[in-house]
């Protein structure tokens, strides 16, 4: 017999629903607006360009011009600059082997120192007598004093004090020294082996001292445009290179003793006149008498030399004009001859000022200066001087 399962209760049907999702509270619906931001400057519209035409170019827009400025009010005109201006920005220099040389004025100025040195060597023989044996020490110092000719501080100590210069000042010395490169430049002279210095003279000058010293005025200095300052250094240099300033100091040196007892003599025979004068006629005609024999004696002694010496300074002055007719050919060979002639009538201006100076003093008397005073000149007339510097004045063709 089959088993029947079991039978379990029922439960009513029921229709599906569709699952709805729990409803919550909403929050009331706030109006949302967007965030403001600043708006960006606003530009004039531009135009755009028009589309360029055939056979024309595209036009495009120009950039707004800037704002022009104020003219700026007129600048004067630049002096200009004086003729005998001459630049001093030198470039490469060439230096000669030969920095000096000796010319005939040099030659003929130590042969004419001869006679005085050898008077001074008599007179510094008879002093030497006095210190027994050891005036040939003495001697033989004096001798060997020349040298200090080109002792640099005895130099300085004879340009201090037995010509007054002095050291020129920073600003002295940075207006000196580009002209005195340019100077030496041109020479083919190494010019540190020279000295600068100035002398407080309101006159147009300049010296070459010893071996290594180039003195210039403080007129020449300030009031010369620097072509005719360069003329004159050139002047200058002329006289070392040529060996006259070394000669004509090393020849002064050796004839100091010997103008020293002339002195004395001159002054022993002005005194022994005045005396003898008390004594009436004859006592002058004893001093008189006296004297000139002692001078016979030392001419007839000495072979005429003293005779000689008399004639010895009217020829040193004639070697002294040619040696500055030769400085100034150094120069005008530099390329200064028209700067060199330019300060040549300066100086003739100014001998002319002092005569008419000299010519009020006396009266309205002018001072004729005699044959002797011409002789004894160490330095050439102006006109003399320009004569000699025309072959470097005309254009060279």
């Amino acid at each position: 017999m089959t088993q029947q399962p079991p039978e379990y209760p029922q439960y009513p049907a029921q229709s599906p629903q569709p699952s709805v999702p729990p409803q919550y509270p909403q929050a009331a619906p706030q109006p949302t607006q967007p965030p403001q931001y600043p708006q960006a400057p606003q530009y004039p519209a531009q135009a755009a360009p028009p589309y360029p035409q055939a056979g024309q170019p595209p036009q495009y827009p120009q950039p707004p011009s800037a704002p022009t400025a104020p003219p700026a009010p007129p600048v004067p005109p630049a002096p200009s600059a004086h003729p005998h201006h001459i630049s001093t920005d030198h470039g490469r220099v060439h230096i000669r082997r030969d920095q000096r040389r000796t010319d005939a004025t040099t030659v003929g100025s130590l042969l004419l120192h001869l006679p005085n040195f050898l008077c001074s060597l008599f007179v510094v023989g008879l002093v030497s007598l006095v210190f027994g044996g050891f005036g040939i020490v003495v001697v033989l110092a004096w001798l060997a004093s020349g040298a200090l000719v080109f002792h640099r501080p005895t130099e300085s100590a004879l340009a201090r004090h037995l010509l007054r210069l002095r050291y020129p000042t920073p600003q002295e010395r940075a207006k000196l020294e580009p002209v005195w490169r340019e100077v030496t430049a041109r020479a083919g002279i190494e010019g540190r082996n020279y000295e600068l210095w100035v002398e407080d003279s309101d006159n147009l000058n300049a010296v070459a001292a010893a071996g290594h010293i180039v003195g210039v005025t403080r007129f020449a200095m300030n009031e010369l445009p620097n072509g005719e300052l360069a003329a004159v250094m050139a002047h200058e240099l002329g006289h070392h290179v040529g060996g006259h300033a070394w000669s004509g100091l090393l020849g002064y040196w050796y004839a100091l003793p010997g103008r020293i007892a002339w002195r004395v003599l001159k002054a022993f025979s002005g005194f022994v006149f005045k005396v003898s004068r008390a004594f009436g006629c004859i006592g002058t005609a004893v001093v008189v008498l006296v004297i000139g024999s002692v001078a016979l004696a030392t001419i007839s002694t000495l072979y005429g030399l003293p005779l000689l010496v008399l004639a010895v300074p009217y020829a040193l002055a004639a070697v002294g004009r040619r040696s500055e007719l030769r400085a100034d050919e150094h120069a005008a060979a530099l390329g200064f001859a028209p700067m060199l002639a330019a300060v040549l009538d300066k100086l003739h201006q100014q001998e002319q000022y002092a005569e008419a100076a000299l010519t009020a003093a006396n009266g309205g008397v002018k001072l004729e200066e005699s044959a002797l005073s011409k002789l004894l000149s160490s330095h050439p007339d102006y006109y003399t001087r320009l004569h000699h510097l025309q072959p470097y004045l005309q254009p060279q063709l």
